[in-house]
């Protein structure tokens, strides 16, 4: 199977970088138009004021140039320089104001002095810039020139999704969002992970399960989109993962489904196994998780990530930025996704035909015919296997259980249909 290069992944990083991402608007679309380069997105566009449960799609949002000129004649908290510089969704705004008046629309973090904050209005109009504490207390008493060239009006949401076909209706849910500026953790490392694992995904053949991708903006097209697809989902969907801040160095973190031990529970720990995590219970604060086990859907989605949202102090600042991450780890979380994903194919349930005390194995050529005082490992798997094919324990709960692998059950279970010693539910 032929993997992507952190070379590759860097590459379309540095093309989505400097694009100016909000919940709507130009931005998010040419996000997902270098993004389907990879990955095949279907585009839904949600109009300015359809109703979506108890809330409402936004007029969009669009940005030309918006910066300050300081008393000396120079131009500052330019966009161009850096995207974060701009309150997003800041309403248009020209005018000439003292000191006093720029400071009550100024945003900064005295505890992170050379950060940019990242602030947002959605749902209030107001106008206002970031800057980082430093600049701050360097600006002089004067005039200051405002300009802010942006409009809101009716238009529309942006949601992209991507379907893979498998055998089964069965499906498996990766969200992931695309509506944050230039952020490298909390924003590229979520779309990136999403667009080369449908890539890696699309190479398997003979899939089991069906995968459904979706890009959306955070919250409010989580929500637009259970109102679009949240009926279905409660009928097929097995099991989801909301993919953000996973381009760091740091260790795995898992946040369980609010179901607390799902399939995609118990995929992910199974995998999370071998390496370094951290698990932590679901809760209804942090990213898309809580919209989508929000409780009429519940459905049986967690969170991988690295280190977690709100946990590493450049989360929402110019911190978060291309040095924050590797493209090392980056390759390694779409690994781990990929193992995460292959386990669920493989996990199924099967029925020991000869249930009976144990069959015999030897005449199956699955046991030594001469008798040893330790048993075979492969007939310790087998035995493993038939042992809890009762129709109740899947693959992922046998795994767990004796210590082998769904990889190594799964290699198991073919042998022991081909012998007939089992039936696949």
């Amino acid at each position: 199977m032929k993997k992507e290069s952190p070379d590759k992944i860097e590459e379309y990083f540095d093309r989505l970088w400097p694009i100016l991402r909000s919940i709507t608007g130009e931005g998010v679309r040419q996000s997902h138009d270098i993004l389907s380069e990879l990955i095949p997105l279907k585009r839904f566009e949600i109009p300015t004021g359809s109703k979506v449960y108890d809330w409402e799609i936004p007029k969009e949002w669009a940005v030309s140039k918006a910066y300050v000129i300081n008393p000396e004649g120079k131009k500052i908290l330019d966009i161009k320089d850096n995207n974060l510089h701009l309150v997003n969704y800041s309403i248009p705004f020209t005018g000439t104001v003292g000191l006093a008046e720029l400071n009550k629309h100024l945003y900064s973090l005295p505890d992170l002095p050379d950060a940019i904050p990242y602030i947002t209005s959605y749902y209030k109009e107001r106008w206002g810039f970031c800057i980082s504490e430093n600049e701050r207390q360097r600006l002089s008493q004067g005039d200051y020139q405002v300009v802010i060239d942006s409009k809101l009006f009716d238009g529309s949401l942006t949601i992209g999704e991507a379907f893979l076909q498998g055998e089964s209706d069965e499906e498996v849910l990766i969200s992931s969002y695309s509506c944050h500026p230039s952020m490298a953790n909390n924003e590229l490392s979520g779309p990136l992970v999403l667009a080369f694992l449908y890539k890696r995904l699309a190479q398997v053949k003979n899939r089991r399960l069906s995968y459904r991708f979706v890009l959306l903006p955070e919250t409010i097209g989580a929500i637009a989109y259970l109102n679009m697809r949240g009926e279905h989902l409660k009928e097929k969907l097995t099991a989801g993962y909301v993919v953000t801040c996973i381009g760091d160095t740091g260790n795995f973190t898992y946040k369980r489904s609010r179901r607390h031990n799902s399939l995609a529970d118990k995929a992910a720990l199974h995998v999370l196994a071998t390496k370094s995590a951290k698990v932590i219970n679901f809760s209804p604060l942090g990213s898309d998780e809580r919209q989508y086990c929000s409780p009429a859907f519940n459905l049986p989605m967690g969170s991988l990530m690295r280190t977690m949202y709100g946990e590493f102090p450049e989360y929402h600042t110019s911190l978060d930025n291309k040095e924050f991450i590797s493209f090392t780890a980056l390759q390694e979380s779409i690994d781990v996704y990929f193992d995460i994903l292959m386990s669920l194919d493989k996990n199924q349930k099967y029925i020991n035909l000869y249930p009976h005390g144990e069959p015999r194995l030897d005449k199956r050529g699955l046991y030594e015919s001469i008798g040893h005082s330790s048993v075979p490992e492969l007939s310790t798997k087998v035995l493993w296997l038939l042992n809890y094919s009762d129709g109740e324990h899947d693959l992922l709960d046998i795994a767990n259980l004796s210590g082998y692998s769904v990889n190594e059950l799964h290699e198991i279970a073919l042998i022991c249909l081909r012998t007939k010693l089992i039936k696949q539910i």
